[in-house]
């Protein structure tokens, strides 16, 4: 599927400013979807939007279909007639500019569980049959989910594989149990999903009126502490007592010395064909309710995935093992005839990667940060792109452009004091630049590229730090906290956005 020349901003929910701790599907959405049109852009890119475990990565999420409970609104609830403005009044003492994730899921928790009991307690409104159907509707994925949680609840939050063994291995007779035991628990996990869902849609209908298109993220993996892995077991490379025979990473490589030891359960390919991919036709259906255009992470774990063996400490001692990916988008375009993805060709790419990736016409991505570190045959400069890839000043993994113009050796990346400077100095020269606005540089740079698609993350627009940098690969804290702040979304950077949209054909 081929996409129209435009120009979009790479912007996580939970990075939107708040006074309620966190970016969320309120107000403050709204608001960044007018700045989007007042600056003339096409996307809004976000990160996964499943709800986060450990480490608060939307890429280790608890299902690959439920929604993140940390986005939903309070203003909105308060709307609803489910809160009380006072009780927003007692909310914690949020930092500026960084979520506190920590204090986010205690106060969350808190109001949600107010909310329900109003809910409970009050059945003449509409919103009962609104919840209704929506249990219905979703009972596909929404019953495991709601049951994963109660009991993950009921076990001191442990991964499943630390469950009791008839709870972990799925008894029957233990499921009945525990369905019957833990029914409150059960519909609340269910009302905070409709709460998101509800949300989220009307969001996504305001999008549609300015015309803004949403880019969704699905990894390729999924946590291995989820309901999709505990309910689907043949699916998952597992020993049968629950516990993975390998775990997902990727060798070593521009991040980091040891490769990337990410922990995710590995598909069973031959279980998954044996049914025609049906969960992946699952997932894949529910994003595109959910977004516009999928983009899809790690593309090249669908030709061959880093298997390292469960247990190891880095990933070095992992194995490339082929995945079934031509057989796999060849069903999916069966089923759903058009596919609107962006794929994530980076790291280690080999030809049969991009074999995949040409025969179904996917574009891949193209980061002029990484484009300095050698000639100028480098697949990143922007007179070496193509038409057909989206184009990107940097990613959610990548330091922000202030920070990587002026980063040190060892921070951030395996470079050197001497590649740095090399780069520095070739990324002045290409440019054309004195460095004094390399963020507005860069932006110049990929919305002028042929590239079909230009895409910037929200703190290169700011031009700010390393301070603001997303995620960095390979470390276990720090990650996903950076957030805007009021004031952020300003009329003249929508302004001087848009002249550079225009001018480049890039306007809606």
């Amino acid at each position: 599927m081929r996409f129209p020349r435009a120009s979009g901003i790479l912007l996580h929910l939970t990075s939107l400013p708040s006074v309620y701790g966190i970016g969320d599907l309120g107000t403050v959405a709204y608001d960044f979807v007018d700045f989007l049109y007042n600056a003339k852009q096409t996307y809004w890119q976000v990160l996964p939007l499943g709800p986060t475990g450990y480490g608060d990565s939307p890429y280790q999420c608890f299902s690959a279909f439920a929604g993140n409970t940390n986005l939903i609104s309070p203003e909105l609830l308060v709307d609803d007639g489910l809160l009380d403005p006072k009780e927003l009044d007692e909310k914690p003492a949020f930092p500026v500019g960084r979520v506190d994730f920590r204090l986010i899921y205690e106060w969350k928790k808190h109001i949600l569980s107010v909310a329900f009991e109003r809910f409970c307690s009050n059945k003449k409104t509409g919103l009962q049959d609104e919840f209704e159907a929506f249990s219905h509707a979703e009972s596909f994925w929404l019953e495991d989910y709601a049951l994963f949680r109660a009991i993950k609840k009921s076990q001191g939050q442990k991964m499943w594989l630390e469950w009791d063994e008839p709870l972990k291995l799925r008894n029957p007779k233990a499921l009945k149990n525990a369905t019957k035991e833990l029914d409150t628990e059960i519909q609340l996990q269910k009302f905070e999903q409709w709460l998101f869902f509800r949300q989220w849609f009307n969001l996504k209908r305001y999008c549609e009126s300015k015309n803004i298109k949403i880019v969704g993220d699905i990894p390729i993996f999924v946590s291995l502490d989820s309901a999709d892995v505990w309910c689907n077991p043949r699916q998952f490379k597992l020993n049968p007592d629950g516990t993975p025979k390998v775990v997902a990473g990727v060798p070593p490589d521009y991040y980091s010395a040891t490769g990337q030891l990410w922990g995710n359960a590995i598909y069973n390919w031959e279980e998954m064909q044996k049914d025609g991919f049906s969960w992946w036709i699952s997932r894949v259906r529910a994003t595109l309710r959910l977004v516009d255009v999928i983009r899809i992470d790690h593309f090249r774990g669908f030709v061959a995935a880093w298997e390292v063996p469960a247990g190891e400490k880095t990933a070095i001692n992992g194995k490339w093992v082929e995945a079934p990916g031509k057989e796999l988008f060849t069903k999916l375009k069966e089923v759903f005839d058009k596919l609107p993805f962006w794929v994530e060709d980076l790291g280690f790419i080999t030809p049969d990667v991009e074999e995949l990736r040409d025969s179904f016409g996917f574009p891949g991505m193209r980061i002029l940060q990484f484009a300095f570190g050698s000639d100028a045959k480098n697949r990143d400069l922007p007179h070496n792109y193509i038409k057909n890839c989206v184009a990107y000043t940097g990613t959610h993994d990548n330091d922000t452009t202030v920070g990587w113009f002026f980063s040190k050796p060892g921070e951030g990346s395996t470079r050197g004091e001497e590649q740095i400077r090399k780069e520095r100095e070739f990324c002045l020269k290409y440019l054309n630049s004195d460095g004094k606005e390399i963020h507005w540089d860069f932006i110049r740079a990929v919305w002028a590229s042929v590239a079909d698609t230009a895409i910037a993350p929200m703190q290169d627009l700011l031009g700010l730090g390393s301070e603001a940098r997303m995620n960095l690969p390979a470390s276990t804290s720090g990650n996903w906290v950076w957030q805007c702040k009021q004031g952020d979304f300003s009329e003249e950077i929508a302004q001087r956005l848009g002249e550079l949209t225009e001018i480049y054909g890039r306007a809606f």
